[in-house]
């Protein structure tokens, strides 16, 4: 009887497939060559990823579930932040714990009248627990100090009322609280953040005296009052700066309500929880 051909097709891959690795292991390549023969077997691993989609009777699941993957560790702390009460910055008290946070502006001022009284916040960050740390009491007070650096930075400035900030903050298990911060970012995109690249400054701490003719940041430019700052050079001036945070405004989606905050969680967790998203899409191309 004779053998069925796609049988006997997947032996002799199978055979190529040794014979493949045997020269492989043996060859001295060069980094080119290497580097040709890295992405074919890519290519090849992506190929057979998508015939055993092909062939498997038995579909995947939309979402697989996985409680220790980073990126849904990171929305769950994040919702948990956003999950708790907002209070004045200027009433904050010391407390153990490290962790993330969240400031929140609710003033007249017009450059951030898009976000006043609003669920985006101005500024997210995390405060890091010391090495080692392991109970809320091991983790020292490092998110109120956090806050509090801000609170005094906020208080000595022009432009800006400390009696119209508020905050929320969560003391979270050391390690997760990274991942956590990273989520919140993506999520808020905050003005005062670096990763925006328009109004960062206020978690500058001041110059060292050899490093004193830098470049004022453009916190300091919008909101003059440290006195570490006041002889710096400005990078940019405040009407360029007041135009790139209304435009940012502009792009950046604005949470109104906390209801609108845990629809994009929700929306996140969807996304992080689907099963191979990007091969689905290859599979029902194919």
């Amino acid at each position: 009887m004779a053998r069925r051909p796609e049988l006997a097709k997947a032996d002799e891959t199978a055979q190529a497939l040794e014979q493949f690795a045997t020269l492989i292991r043996d060859a001295e390549m060069t980094p080119p060559s290497r580097k040709k023969v890295l992405a074919a077997i890519s290519d090849m691993k992506d190929a057979l990823h998508v015939l055993e989609r092909n062939i498997d009777p038995i579909r995947m699941p939309d979402a697989f579930f996985d409680p220790s993957e980073p990126r849904l560790i990171g929305h769950f702390v994040a919702l948990a932040l956003i999950s708790q009460e907002r209070y004045p910055l200027s009433e904050i008290t010391a407390s153990y714990g490290s962790g993330v946070y969240a400031i929140y502006y609710n003033g007249p001022s017009d450059i951030y009248a898009p976000i006043s009284q609003t669920e985006t916040p101005i500024y997210v960050g995390k405060a890091d627990p010391p090495t080692g740390a392991k109970s809320v009491i091991e983790q020292g007070t490092k998110l109120f100090g956090r806050l509090n650096e801000h609170r005094k930075n906020i208080d000595k400035v022009a432009g800006i009322d400390l009696a119209d900030f508020e905050c929320r903050a969560l003391a979270v298990q050391s390690g997760y609280q990274a991942a956590a911060e990273n989520h919140l970012i993506r999520l808020f995109m905050p003005i005062w953040n670096n990763e925006t690249r328009i109004l960062f400054g206020i978690g500058k701490h001041g110059d060292a005296a050899t490093t004193r003719a830098n470049n004022k940041s453009p916190w300091d430019t919008i909101h003059p009052g440290r006195a570490w700052a006041g002889g710096n050079p400005e990078a940019k001036t405040a009407d360029s700066i007041c135009a790139e945070v209304a435009e940012h405004f502009r792009k950046t989606p604005i949470f109104g309500a906390t209801g609108d905050v845990f629809n994009a969680f929700a929306e996140g967790i969807r996304q992080a929880d689907h099963v191979d998203a990007e091969n689905e899409a290859i599979f029902e191309e194919g």
